[in-house]
C-alpha cells in the first residue's frame, strides 16, 4: 500500500486543484477554499485510523490526549490545588494516550470496516450535517466541506489500490481489493450498521437540491473558462 507521504501529498494535490477550481469559479470564499483543501488533505489520512502504528492515528491520539487533559484542568482549575491539577493533567493525558488508544487499537483491524467507502461516506456526510446544522455554515460551504473530506479519503483508497498492482509483471498483489471496499462478508454485521447509519444521514442531510442547482448554474463555470489561461497564452493561441 502507499505510505504516509504518498497519501499526504496525493490528497493535498488533488484537493488543492479541485479547491482552486471551485474557488476561481466563485463558489467558495477565501476561508472556504483553505478549509476545503485542509479537509481534503485530512481525508487522505483518515482511512489509516485503523492501523495501530500509522502516523495519523498516533498524531491524532496525541492531539486528542492533550485536548482532553487540558479540558480536565480547565474544568477543575477552581476546585483543585496546583499539584492536584498537575496530577490530573498527567492522568488525563495518560488515560487517553495509553488506555483509550489501546482499547481502540485492540478493537480495530487494519483495512477493516474503517478502511472502506461507506465508513468514509459517513464521515463526509456527518461533517456536512454538523457544519450546516450545528455550526450554521452556509449550505454550499457545508456540502463542499463534506465532499472534500470524502474525496480526500477516496484518493487514499485509490492510491492503496494502485499500489496493489505489480507494474513490472502486471500482476495483482495480495493486498488488491482490500482498500476500496464496499462490503466484506466476514464483517457483514458491521457493514449492516454502517449502511443503516449512512441511510439515516442521507435522510437527515442538509438540502442537496439547492447545492446541485448552484453547481449546474453555467455562470460560475463561464467565469472560470474566461480566466483559465494567462493572457499571453491567449494571445498566442488567438
Amino acid at each position: 500500500m502507499a505510505n504516509f507521504n504518498t497519501h499526504l501529498n496525493g490528497a493535498f494535490a488533488v484537493s488543492g486543484m479541485l479547491g482552486l477550481t471551485v474557488y476561481k469559479a466563485g463558489l467558495l470564499n477565501d476561508s472556504g477554499f483553505l478549509i476545503c483543501v485542509a479537509l481534503g488533505t485530512i481525508g487522505g489520512l483518515l482511512p489509516d485510523l485503523d492501523s495501530d502504528n500509522s502516523t495519523p492515528i498516533k498524531l491524532g491520539f496525541n492531539i486528542a490526549s492533550f485536548i482532553f487533559a487540558f479540558g480536565l484542568v480547565m474544568h477543575w482549575r477552581s476546585e483543585l490545588s496546583l499539584l492536584a491539577l498537575i496530577a490530573l493533567w498527567l492522568a488525563g493525558y495518560g488515560f487517553m494516550r495509553y488506555v483509550v488508544f489501546q482499547i481502540f487499537t485492540s478493537m480495530t483491524v487494519h483495512r477493516g470496516v474503517i478502511h472502506s467507502v461507506p465508513y468514509m461516506a459517513i464521515l463526509g456526510l456527518g461533517l456536512t450535517y454538523l457544519s450546516y446544522y450545528a455550526v450554521h455554515n452556509p449550505l454550499t460551504a457545508s456540502w463542499f466541506y463534506g465532499l472534500f473530506l470524502f474525496g480526500g479519503a477516496m484518493v487514499h483508497l485509490l492510491l492503496d489500490e494502485m499500489y496493489s498492482v505489480n507494474l513490472s509483471g502486471m500482476t495483482m498483489k495480495r493486498s488488491s481489493g482490500t482498500a476500496m471496499k464496499f462490503y466484506q462478508h466476514k464483517d457483514r454485521w458491521w457493514y449492516l450498521i454502517l449502511y443503516a447509519l449512512l441511510a439515516l444521514l442521507v435522510f437527515a442531510a442538509p438540502p442537496f437540491a439547492p447545492f446541485w442547482e448552484q453547481l449546474r448554474d453555467p455562470a460560475p463555470w463561464a467565469k472560470l473558462k474566461v480566466g483559465m489561461l494567462p493572457t499571453f497564452i491567449k494571445n498566442v493561441l488567438s
